[in-house]
């Protein structure tokens, strides 16, 4: 007997929160293979979605290249390395393009303008957009990350029970047809009410200060979300991959993560919540 969507939805969601669980009890090298492999699945997904073709492989096993380095280079020297091997990745892709270029005008003739530098600046916001985000999970403690993931998964299921119960006024319809303001409304206050729980429990900072990080963290997630939405609807694609069945792609499940996570970290910087 086939499940049907909504059992492959949440056998999908068990199976991936089992996995980041695992990942971060045992520590260590397993954390960094999981980002890897996130940031590589998300990086290949992403730029599919531009340019799909089957001779376009190459140019998406290079980007999926440049973000492992970009990701390594945060293990090895936290957040200025990365923004370091960030502004060597572009310098990268600039030189690619420049002898690109200067091919395909030998070729083409003096005065073509064939080669464009569209296929490097895929690459570069997919590096901005998934491994240059992602890596901030390095510098949190697990109680962090979990908070940080607990938060975008909070949102998404309270958003997607609400909206089936109750959605009826949509919230953003040329963005997101499917989404309603009860689902905006419901995730808005699963998470903040989640989030506050988990932070009284194992964090250090006051009440007021629980309840607004839940609320900026919802905001940030439904945010990405409208964003990826909004990219997805642009080129014309339904999903940005079929890995997670009752899901779609990689990136329809982490692109709340994607903005959630440097929000925390800015927030953070602002109110300590964690000793």
């Amino acid at each position: 007997m086939q499940a049907s969507p909504h059992q492959q939805r949440i056998l999908t969601a068990g199976l991936a929160v089992a996995l980041v669980t695992l990942a971060l009890w045992l520590g260590g090298v397993l954390v960094t293979l999981l980002l890897l492999v996130l940031c590589g699945l998300g990086q290949w997904e992403f730029t599919a979605m531009f340019r799909p073709e089957p001779e376009h492989k190459n140019l998406r096993i290079f980007g999926v290249g440049l973000g492992a380095v970009l990701v390594l280079a945060a293990q090895a020297g936290g957040t200025n390395a990365a923004l370091w091997a960030f502004a060597a990745c572009f310098w990268i892709l600039a030189l690619r393009f420049l002898f690109r270029f200067s091919r395909e005008q030998k070729l083409a003739g003096a005065g073509a303008n064939s080669s464009q530098f569209a296929d490097e600046l895929i690459l570069l916001c997919s590096l901005a957009y998934i491994p240059l985000m992602l890596q901030f999970l390095l510098a949190l403690s697990t109680r962090e990350i979990i908070l940080v993931v607990l938060s975008t998964t909070v949102s998404d299921t309270a958003a997607f029970y609400a909206g089936t119960l109750w959605g009826k006024r949509k919230i953003w319809p040329q963005v997101s047809p499917k989404k309603s303001w009860a689902g905006s409304i419901g995730g808005l206050v699963g998470c903040t009410l989640v989030i506050t729980a988990y932070g009284l429990s194992l964090g250090q900072a006051p009440l007021a200060a629980w309840l607004l990080l839940g609320a900026l963290l919802n905001l940030s997630a439904q945010l990405g979300d409208f964003f990826e939405s909004a990219l997805k609807r642009s080129l014309e694609v339904k999903d940005s991959g079929t890995l997670l069945p009752g899901h779609g792609g990689l990136l329809d499940r982490i692109d709340s993560l994607l903005l959630a996570l440097p929000c925390y970290v800015l927030l953070r910087l602002i109110q300590p919540y964690f000793v």
